[in-house]
């Protein structure tokens, strides 16, 4: 490592302690800023250089109990993206711009509505009939300025998925048609990336994660000749809470995915009823 750049963070960082008393070495969403300006890096680079030091950066120390440092920065290298940024989407891109995912991509080509107003947090009353990948875009960089966010204004299709995720370590299918998820799923196979899927409708969801060679969305759709465009939330609806737990499934999927944890839904469907509070795991395979 840069010992210079080493020397700056040791400077600009703090000793405190976690709520257990637990010491820890912080450095301030500030200083990390200030170095970057002074050393003409990326606050990532910073944040990153920062961790191998052993000093967290203050916006992850909350991550600590649960996150090493060489988990925190491999977040930091990692890029995930995101396609569909509307309930799912938008609860997916806030949680993994706050948890440090180093490098999002960010698609729809689809305008706010009003109607998108009871579940989608990136929808506000004065961005009705504006872009959601402008406002994902703005977002992450509101919350995280060390997460580099491209945005797309486009729909996904056949011709510019490869394109849109090219460089992924994780895709997340926030997509609301069957169609999109299986154009998603033939186009993170062909770039050899893991995918977390999810659906909701009502107060009903599933998640699943399909690595490149498993047999994928098929094992709950079935043939493609038999499936309608669209899922069971035309007729259900969409509810807040429901769209809120099912993002963040899908969020502790994509982590576990990027970390090399254990325990994924690979080939497994996990089914969730919030009516009558059950959560079954079915395996797909």
């Amino acid at each position: 490592m840069n010992t210079e750049l080493q020397y700056k963070i040791r400077a600009l960082s703090d000793k405190k302690e976690l709520p257990d008393k637990t010491p820890c070495t912080s450095i301030s969403v500030n200083n990390i800023a200030n170095i970057s300006r002074m050393s003409g890096i990326s606050c990532r680079e910073v944040e990153i250089a920062s961790l191998e030091t052993e000093i967290m950066p203050e916006r992850y120390v909350r991550n600590m109990k649960s996150f090493s440092f060489a988990d925190q920065a491999t977040l930091l290298r990692s890029k995930a993206s995101i396609v569909g940024l509307g309930g799912l989407g938008g609860a997916v891109t806030e949680i993994l711009a706050r948890m440090g995912i180093g490098t999002l991509s960010v698609v729809d080509g689809d305008v706010f509505e009003e109607s998108n107003l009871n579940r989608q947090y990136l929808c506000t009353e004065s961005l009705i009939s504006t872009s959601k990948a402008d406002a994902a875009e703005k977002r992450v960089k509101e919350i995280n300025s060390s997460v580099t966010v491209f945005h797309y204004r486009k729909y996904l299709n056949e011709e510019n998925a490869s394109a849109m995720i090219q460089g992924s370590d994780v895709v997340i299918d926030c997509l609301d048609s069957l169609s999109g998820r299986f154009i998603l799923e033939e186009a993170s196979k062909k770039a050899g990336c893991r995918l977390v899927s999810a659906a909701i409708a009502g107060s009903y969801g599933h998640i699943t994660t399909i690595f490149p060679e498993d047999p994928g969305l098929k094992l709950i759709y079935g043939d493609a000749e038999n499936r309608p465009n669209k899922g069971a939330e035309t007729s259900l609806g969409a509810l807040s809470h429901c769209v809120s737990l099912t993002a963040a499934l899908e969020c502790s999927e994509a982590i576990k995915i990027l970390l090399g944890k254990e325990y994924l839904l690979r080939n497994k469907l996990l089914v969730i009823d919030l009516d009558s509070n059950s959560f079954e795991t079915m395996q797909l395979l």
